[in-house]
């Protein structure tokens, strides 16, 4: 979604039954005849682990960070809030919180290439002491950011009392500018005549400090660059919150956060001869609980789950996880769509829910023989293929997600339109919304 929008869903007591959508919020609301600007089209967005921040970055290489105002005016730990038997009487609301440049334009003088600001992917790394911290990337470059509070403080309580103080003889009061008084009550001179009073000063004491407002700084602490060849599709932090991965169409590198000049490449997908290239990585995430697996995706349609404790370079994978077509189904197509663009873990780790051009899969990762559920997105537009080729759309690349208890995927489409399906067992929900004020479901 270019706008931003945001959409609140509130589900009824009881089973999963179909969410009740209705519109909560717009960021970045653009007024009427106010043209899109190519660098304000929004690019990733990504939640933190608590919901309770909203990252955001576009095409001109910034990032906008919103936070959650509806629970502050309840006091508790979020756990012990989700656990009271009350209803929630409001969406969901999120305010402008901060926002920073993370990339600027770049120029590759050893290939000739132009790298441009857009940014592809944004992580949440887990806080500390009051601190947000984030992953961000463009093609080529990932950046670790820190945003925390800094007070501005102010030193009072000085010797020079500018109702007395005397300069070139003159007693300073009201005559002097404001701008003088400031600086003579921050124990500064503004003349090199500043001269003391004769009487000099009855007593000493010591000025103090103190703080009069806090303002919110972002802050770049580590540059993670030249690792890639290719276009960086994907980043991903580990559970241990130590690590974390980067991915290209060729290599999946490994990254310590407080190291920035060294990585490990843990995949190389790359063959000793260009000609035979058959498949490029597609995406790249760390399993939510194990710190030591992996999964990726390929073009050929395929996941891979591997194990990192196998050998230094996971050149084999644990598990292979692809759905074999029917015979005699096969078109000059069939690769194209079959080509996953997502993947995303559950929550608990157990199943992995991949976005290919048609559907939506679920994968069970203890079931290797084809997925455990399958829904459909587009196969409306099949008899369309050959059109969608000829404009390149069947290329296009769409995400998906999972929701926070597992009962639910959802997806993008075209005409801003998002799609939502029940996978618990024996759900039939599925539901085309459109991202806007008004979501009309549409079936």
């Amino acid at each position: 979604m270019s706008n931003g929008g945001a959409i609140a869903a509130v589900a009824p007591v009881g089973g999963p039954q179909p969410l009740d959508w209705k519109f909560s919020q717009v960021f970045g609301e653009r007024i009427a005849g106010e043209e899109v600007q190519e660098v304000d089209i929004i690019s990733s967005i990504e939640f933190d682990r608590t919901g309770d921040h909203l990252a955001t970055g576009d095409r001109g290489g910034r990032v906008v960070l919103f936070e959650r105002t509806d629970t502050r005016d309840h006091v508790g730990l979020r756990k012990d809030l989700e656990k009271m038997d009350c209803p929630m009487n409001r969406h969901p609301e999120f305010r402008y919180k901060t926002e920073f440049q993370s990339h600027e334009p770049e120029f590759d003088y050893l290939k000739s290439l132009e790298i441009e600001e857009k940014i592809n992917k944004i992580r949440w790394c887990q806080s500390a002491n009051g601190a947000l911290f984030l992953l961000s990337t463009n093609d080529k470059t990932i950046k670790f950011w820190k945003v925390h509070e800094k007070k501005v403080k102010k030193v009072c309580d000085v010797n020079v009392d500018s109702t007395k103080a005397t300069v070139n003889g003159s007693i300073v009061g009201s005559s002097i500018s404001t701008s003088s008084k400031q600086y003579i009550e921050s124990g500064r001179c503004i003349d090199n005549n500043f001269s003391f009073p004769t009487t000099g000063f009855p007593s000493l004491q010591l000025p103090v400090v103190t703080s009069i407002e806090t303002n919110l700084m972002a802050r770049c602490r580590r540059i993670y660059a030249h690792a890639h060849d290719y276009h960086i599709n994907s980043i991903s932090n580990n559970s241990d919150g130590e690590t974390f991965i980067s991915a290209d169409d060729l290599r999946i590198n490994l990254w310590n956060l407080e190291i920035s000049n060294q990585s490990f490449n843990i995949v190389d997908v790359k063959p000793a001869n260009m000609e035979d290239l058959t498949e490029v990585i597609t995406s790249a995430e760390f399993h939510p609980k194990h710190c030591n697996m992996l999964a990726y995706s390929s073009s050929k349609g395929s996941i891979r789950l591997i194990d990192m404790r196998q050998s230094a370079l996971c050149d084999s994978h644990s598990k292979l996880f692809e759905e074999q077509g029917a015979l005699g189904t096969r078109s000059f197509f069939t690769d194209i769509i079959a080509s996953i663009s997502d993947i995303k873990f559950a929550k608990d780790g157990r199943h992995i829910l991949s976005r290919d051009y048609m559907t939506l899969k679920l994968w069970d990762i203890n079931m290797d023989s084809g997925p455990v559920a399958t829904f459909q997105v587009h196969e409306h537009l099949r008899p369309k293929l050959c059109d969608l080729y000829e404009n390149d759309s069947i290329f296009d690349k769409f995400e998906c997600c999972l929701s926070g208890d597992g009962l639910r995927v959802a997806t993008g489409s075209y005409s801003n339109l998002l799609r939502v399906f029940g996978c618990s067992e024996g759900s039939t929900e599925a539901t085309t919304l459109e991202a806007s004020k008004n979501p009309m479901s549409y079936y």
